[in-house]
């Protein structure tokens, strides 16, 4: 069993940084896909960013050029960095695993962009 521990979130004004970061229990972390996904109050779950065991990423247009993904396999850990943080990037933040059987989540956390 996989668990996924998140942190980083809190309170940030428009234009703001934060570093989220996931680490992750187990073995074999470096050959499994990473993601982070978000949900903003009433609205569905969202996918931002996702890096693969050979580190390619990818992103959700919406945060394009702002939000960086990344990961430290000697650490179990995915970060996302995120810059230039808008009021609509306000979510709880979730740290996601795929093995290739199946799918782990953390327990998310709350990111809160001020205007």
């Amino acid at each position: 069993q996989v668990q996924l521990v998140e942190s980083g979130g809190g309170l940030v004004q428009a234009g703001g940084s934060l570093r989220l970061s996931c680490v992750a229990s187990g073995s074999n972390f470096g050959i499994y896909v990473m993601r982070w996904y978000r949900q903003a109050p009433g609205k569905q779950r969202e996918l931002v960013a996702v890096i693969n065991g050979g580190g390619r990423t990818n992103y959700a247009d919406a945060v394009k050029g702002r939000f960086t993904i990344s990961r430290d396999n000697a650490k179990n850990t995915v970060n996302l960095q995120m810059n230039s943080l808008k009021p609509e990037d306000t979510a709880v933040y979730y740290c996601n695993l795929d093995n290739y059987r199946d799918n782990y989540w953390g327990q998310g956390t709350l990111v809160t962009v001020s205007s």
